[in-house]
């Protein structure tokens, strides 16, 4: 059953290669939706697709790439928006 949660990640994550991590990682998992910066310095994250390759995502988001500081990852539930790939967007 494909599902969606909205991800808000705070630390240092931007300037480290986030965006590009999560894109990377989320194509390798299959997973649909999309990553952006946002003003306050946090990486915002939407992500589609089966629940346990979700969990597999957060908890590699928890790390992130070498040169990122995860501190906290706020996690949504959220309604499917039907993505068909997973997308680097603007910054919000």
């Amino acid at each position: 059953m494909t599902i969606a949660r909205h991800l808000m990640i705070h630390g240092r994550v931007q300037g480290v290669w986030y965006r590009g991590w999560a894109v990377a990682t989320a194509c390798e998992l299959g997973l649909a939706g999309w990553v952006r910066n946002r003003l306050d310095g946090s990486v915002e994250a939407v992500v589609e697709g089966e629940a346990n390759t979700i969990d597999r995502f957060v908890s590699l988001a928890q790390n992130g790439p070498p040169a990122a500081s995860v501190a906290r990852i706020d996690i949504q539930d959220m309604a499917i928006e039907g993505f068909s790939t997973f997308a680097q967007r603007a910054t919000a």
